[in-house]
């Protein structure tokens, strides 16, 4: 008998059908059910329910949900783990990934080129509750071997950071934080799940921000915790669904019809931000450009051999500083000024002024954000508009 499994099909087949949950009425988009509580048929049935209650067995939407469910469901059998939660905003993730594993008196190594607010959750809320953090530079192996230590409980980092796009090596921190008894914990929001290696590449526990390419179209907030099962139910649930970090069932449906069309997104937007890195290369108006696939990319190597493409994000840098950052942004006209990414709509941030902004200028300076660097997230217009667009407006710097 052919085997018809998630594991057999590929991802852009699970990205349309895996996890689904039709009810009698047999709907060919999937049901939203938009309920906080559920009925039990009897008293007795009540209390079989929380003292057995099975995957399909829910109580509570802060617990569980049937549409929740079958998100989970569809991005672990994309990202080919054994099971995944759902979480409200991809920094719930992050957070309900580190606070389940971490107690007080453990170890944490992580890449200091993080996003603000992760780094706020390691600088400030876990070491509040005794936990040692340890910053290094992420893309260097041997800083790795020198922090991570036999009470290292994680290793976090960003496969590819945000903004300047350094890639870390997956497989070699891996290797280095399964010696000392870690999990490799990764925030793979850029890989994004259709480049994504992560998992073959070592790591145990991946964290999305669905809010970006998994929606897409910039309408909710959303995160999603994938590893193995017993992890996911036995570590991360019990702590999520008592401190109510939990996903909402119209947030997941909104995620569900986005895993639809995901793969074709993010193809088309990785065409257009390959095209605009190579048209920007050497532009007079520009000091760097940073794209992972860029052969320039200080790790443009390890960034080919850990995914197909170089993404759909990429970052450069506007001679003249904050004031020619903000004459470049303020003179675009399709692509609009935002802090998002992932979107339809190609969005152009400046991080030293926004995402950024409450770093130290030490620690800015230390992470290569400098006044005059732009984000560039590539949407779905045309290509040769948005190329149009970014020419233009790099004439008025």
């Amino acid at each position: 008998m052919k085997d018809t499994s998630p594991k057999s099909r590929k991802p852009r087949t699970n990205a349309v059908h895996a996890g689904t949950r039709r009810s009698q009425y047999g709907e060919v988009s999937e049901a939203m059910f938009l309920t906080q509580g559920f009925v039990y048929p009897t008293a007795e049935a009540a209390e079989e329910r929380f003292l057995n209650a099975g995957r399909d067995d829910f109580i509570y939407a802060r617990y569980g949900n049937p549409t929740v469910a079958m998100f989970e469901d569809r991005i672990a059998a994309l990202e080919a783990t054994e099971d995944a939660f759902a979480c409200a905003s991809g920094m719930a993730a992050v957070n309900g990934a580190m606070m389940s594993i971490l107690r007080a008196g453990d170890h944490v190594v992580a890449a200091r080129a993080l996003f603000g607010s992760c780094l706020y959750i390691l600088e400030e809320v876990l070491t509040r509750f005794g936990v040692e953090v340890t910053l290094i530079d992420g893309t260097d192996l041997s800083a790795w071997q020198a922090a991570l230590r036999p009470d290292t409980k994680v290793a976090f980092f960003e496969t590819i950071s945000n903004p300047t796009l350094e890639v870390i090596d997956i497989a070699g921190v891996a290797d280095l934080a399964h010696a000392v008894g870690a999990l490799v914990v990764v925030d793979n929001v850029f890989a994004t799940p259709t480049y994504s290696r992560a998992l073959e590449l070592g790591a145990d526990v991946i964290v999305y921000s669905t809010t970006k390419h998994i929606d897409g179209q910039g309408r909710c907030l959303g995160g999603v915790i994938c590893g193995k099962q017993d992890f996911i139910r036995g570590t991360v649930e019990p702590y999520l669904k008592h401190t109510g970090g939990s996903m909402s069932p119209f947030n997941a449906w909104v995620m569900l019809k986005g895993l639809e069309h995901l793969d074709l997104r993010v193809h088309a937007q990785t065409e257009t931000a390959t095209r605009l890195a190579a048209n920007l290369t050497d532009h007079p108006k520009l000091t760097r450009v940073l794209y992972p696939h860029d052969p320039r990319h200080p790790q443009h190597d390890l960034a080919c051999r850990q995914m197909d493409a170089g993404g759909t994000v990429l970052s450069f840098e506007v001679a003249g500083g904050r004031e020619g950052a903000n004459r470049f942004l303020n003179a675009l006209d399709i692509v609009i000024i935002s802090n998002n990414l992932g979107d339809a709509k190609t969005i152009a941030t400046p991080p030293y002024s926004t995402t950024h902004q409450r770093l130290s200028e030490d620690r800015k300076a230390t992470l290569g954000i400098t006044p005059g660097l732009i984000r560039l997230s590539c949407g779905l217009e045309d290509t040769d508009d948005l190329i149009d667009d970014i020419l233009t407006a790099l004439d008025a710097v």
